[in-house]
């Protein structure tokens, strides 16, 4: 098995393509240790240590390592366990209900707008954030205010450019295709948030 590496706009993550699909659909995001104990592959990521967040996308898993751990030495153990999982022949999710990201399946009572900024994040928007390794969470929409809640994953969660990314290219072609859309916000999870208070106060 031949497992590739590379590198992402944030330099504390990595995307491994294993060379066969990870996810057939969607993606799953696994921000802490808590979070992967429904994957093998999540869980044994976690295992090594140095390690800060695992994401799966569709054919790449990209880790995020501690700003004290190193590559050289994380690569190898991450190698080691992404070929000990596909040769072990376990599921990626014990529980298949959790697996994929079901957040852009248009569901019938979905406005005709809310199906429009579905259909625009699936097709243009996440393939382009895949590309950097991490993927967008649609999380709602207001229509009072117009506007749309997402959630950054992997690579791109504690990225710096993220918040660029999600203001200036997807709020622009949000607002461009669906004039009802005013603004595009970032949900955090709860991580994040602790995160990015603690960034506030020092």
């Amino acid at each position: 098995m031949f497992i590739q590496t590379q590198s992402t706009p944030n330099p504390s993550s990595l995307m491994f393509y294993p060379g066969k699909p990870v996810m057939e659909v969607g993606s799953a995001d696994f921000p802490n240790a808590r979070s992967a104990m429904n994957s093998p592959l999540a869980k044994a990521l976690y295992g090594i240590d140095g390690i800060s967040r695992v994401f799966f996308g569709s054919d790449f898993v990209t880790v995020t390592k501690s700003d004290d751990a190193s590559w050289d030495f994380l690569k190898p153990e991450i190698f080691a366990a992404i070929m000990d999982f596909y040769s072990s022949g376990q599921p990626l999710f014990l529980d298949s209900e959790t697996a994929a990201a079901k957040d852009t399946a248009i569901h019938e009572d979905d406005s005709e707008i809310v199906a429009m900024i579905k259909e625009l994040l699936e097709t243009r928007i996440r393939p382009a954030v895949q590309d950097d390794g991490g993927d967008i969470e649609y999380r709602g929409f207001d229509p009072e205010t117009g506007i749309v809640k997402l959630r950054m994953q992997g690579a791109c969660s504690g990225c710096p450019s993220s918040s660029v990314t999600l203001k200036s290219g997807i709020e622009n072609m949000l607002m461009h295709y669906v004039s009802e859309v005013k603004g595009v916000e970032q949900e955090l999870d709860a991580e994040d948030e602790d995160a990015a208070l603690a960034g506030q106060i020092e």
